[in-house]
């Protein structure tokens, strides 16, 4: 894993592709991230963030003068803006912020960056308090619904934040509006009368969770503005201005199946004030939800206009990330639908450079010219796939419960035994999808001799909207029998499977998934659950999301709590003889600490072979994200759990 390189964030400037790579060090227990840049004459590589400096995004200004970028420097513990001159010469220091930078955006005439931090007294103030509460600790006073976030803990509700804007050329900062809330920005006029930002409704309204509003500051009168013509939608998002800001693209949703319903591109015509659902009869998830481990740093392929009328966009369709073209008739021509999982990309002057990975490629950067040829630039990765075996696995489809088509992968093991065992591995989310993208964890079990099933149940993403909020509500039951006739079948087709030593494992909605399996059938020989969920009645009042959640998921409150407990795999713990390992994180807000510790206890109780492996500083994404070192003893723990029962 500390071999591996993850390319991230094309961008062209100069004939130049430019890139993020991160790799995890060991000895930092790390990830760090350099800016590079593939010469397109010279086919040469160069690295342009500083020397031990770790950057995870970056940008280039619209005249491609400067690369800019936020990081933090010696000195300072605060990120800061940076801008780097692309004829050559020393990193500039943009800003000198007393908080990090959040975000910002370059002005269309490259002379100004927009960029959002934190008010200083706010920050006076709260480092105050967090510095007494060493010695002589302080209470946490909660009003909200929302009070704590997977990943970032307690949410401080007491600041604000100051929208400045800051010169490239003297770096003289003016601050523009302070908003009570943090947004995100999405693109601003060229005569920088209007900013167009995302937020979320919940800062208002704290019952409309994960409900994207869009707003705008009037930079002229210095004010904050809601978008009228999206407040028909339950959620709206703004892609981007067309070059001659004649029309908007936006990102809606109607909430039709709670957040599982897909959304919709639509346009929005400036003179007429109409919005035109340009896609209407698109029926796959827009961008990126497929599920790994490897990838780092990435934010999909760029939504964006390619003149007035045409814009380019990604969805995720069986699987795959595919590239579509759309325009202001509603016509959609497939631009790019490789079995590859593109982890980002842009367009540029009718060429698409991609950064892909597929099961068996880790990280590549790429260009797709017109005719759709794809061609590789650089492969970081290149010495790791010579020296090492890498498992091209199995795709198939087979029939489901109700004769539903549902798709998996099978990885077999590197191995020479000829019974061997395999693990069903069940996929997060649920609405996320398993698909054509290099996955670490499978490779190194099926290093270690176990075969790997990948399904896709119905609930999964990829496929229909029918497909995806199937199991609404129903959550352990037409799900489960997707899983079972997954296995039956791979087990049918692959009569070297030894079918005395099938194990199972999951994460998140895959760690529900183990525990109600193992307490529904005593076909596995062990099982691994991670980040779990056992009790949806607790789970309601302690995630982060547990209210919203299991409203939308489960259509049930706490005034069902007999029908919440039917679908709680704690609830058929009697039912359990399998040998079960719980995994979980101590910071997990998501799926919290006490889920895997109700389970266990349960275990305990009846006799069941178990026990359980705590991770500090650990959230939800530990197996994607997490401290390199507790990443790797996961992933051993997983593995010796198996290896004692196979």
């Amino acid at each position: 894993l500390f071999e591996l390189k993850s390319l991230a964030n094309p961008k062209v400037a100069q004939n130049k592709v430019f890139f993020i790579e991160t790799q995890m060090r060991k000895k930092e227990n790390d990830y760090f991230g350099e800016i590079k840049s593939y010469d397109l004459d010279t086919k040469q590589l160069k690295v342009w963030s500083p020397n031990n400096v770790s950057v995870q995004s970056f940008d280039i200004s619209p005249d491609q003068t400067f690369l800019s970028y936020t990081a933090k420097i010696e000195g300072n513990e605060k990120s800061q803006l940076f801008l780097m001159p692309l004829d050559g010469g020393s990193p500039i220091q943009l800003t000198n912020e007393e908080s990090d930078i959040i975000s910002y955006l370059w002005s269309k005439d490259s002379q100004t960056v927009y960029y959002q931090a934190t008010k200083k007294e706010e920050i006076d103030a709260d480092e105050k308090k967090d510095n007494s509460s060493k010695e002589f600790p302080q209470p946490i006073h909660i009003e909200k619904i929302t009070y704590k976030n997977d990943g970032a803990g307690y949410v401080k509700t007491d600041l604000t934040y100051a929208i400045n804007k800051v010169s490239a050329a003297t770096k003289a900062v003016e601050e523009v509006i302070v908003l009570p809330y943090s947004v995100s920005f999405a693109d601003i006029t060229k005569d920088e009368s209007q900013l167009f930002i995302n937020t979320n409704q919940a800062n208002e309204d704290e019952l409309a969770f994960a409900k994207g509003a869009i707003k705008w500051i009037d930079l002229k009168a210095k004010s904050f503005e809601s978008f009228e013509a999206t407040k028909e939608f339950a959620s709206a998002g703004f892609v981007a201005l067309n070059p001659s800001e004649t029309h908007y693209l936006l990102v809606t949703n109607d909430f039709t199946n709670g957040f599982v319903t897909h959304s919709k591109l639509y346009v929005y015509e400036v003179a007429t004030k109409k919005l035109t659902n340009v896609l209407p009869k698109f029926e796959y998830d827009l961008d990126d939800s497929l599920v790994a481990d490897f990838q780092q740093a990435v934010h999909g392929f760029e939504f964006k206009w390619l003149d007035d009328k045409r814009f380019i966009f990604s969805a995720t369709v069986k699987g795959e990330i595919h590239l579509f073209e759309g325009n202001l008739k509603g016509e959609v021509e497939g631009k790019l639908s490789q079995s590859m999982h593109l982890t980002s990309g842009i367009e540029e002057s009718g060429r698409y450079y991609i950064t892909y990975s597929t099961p068996t490629v880790p990280s590549r950067l790429a260009v797709v010219e017109a005719d759709k040829q794809l061609e590789d630039l650089y492969n970081p990765n290149e010495q790791f796939e010579a020296e090492h075996e890498i498992v091209n696995p199995e795709r198939f489809w087979f029939k489901g419960y109700d004769n539903w088509d549902i798709q998996g992968w099978y990885l077999a093991p590197i191995t020479e035994e000829k019974q061997h065992p395999a693990i069903l591995y069940v996929h997060g989310g649920p609405q996320v999808a398993y698909g054509e993208s290099f996955f670490h964890e499978m490779q190194a079990l099926a290093q270690a001799g176990y075969g790997i099933i990948m399904l896709n149940p119905r609930g999964g993403s990829s496929y229909s909207q029918e497909f995806v909020a199937a199991i609404l509500g129903e959550y352990g039951h037409h799900d489960y029998d997707d899983l079972m006739l997954g296995v039956d079948y791979v087990l049918a087709q692959h009569p070297e499977i030894d079918q005395d030593r099938l194990f199972v494992a999951g994460g998140s909605y895959g760690g529900f998934m183990t525990n109600w399996i193992v307490g529904h059938t005593d076909r596995f020989k062990a099982a691994v659950s991670q980040r779990s969920i056992s009790n949806w009645i607790s789970f309601y009042g302690v995630s982060d999301i547990g209210m919203f959640f299991v409203e939308y998921q489960l259509q049930r409150d706490l005034s069902d709590v007999e029908g919440l407990w039917k679908l709680s795999p704690l609830a058929y713990a009697q039912n359990v003889k399998t040998p079960i390992r719980f995994l979980h994180g101590q910071s997990d807000l998501r799926c919290p600490q006490e889920q895997a510790e109700q389970m266990y206890i349960a275990m305990k109780k009846h006799g069941v072979e178990t026990d359980l492996i705590l991770y500090p500083q650990s959230s939800h994404g530990l197996s994607r994200e997490g401290l390199p070192n507790l990443r790797m003893e996961r992933l051993n723990h997983v593995k010796e759990w198996f290896d004692r029962y196979k």
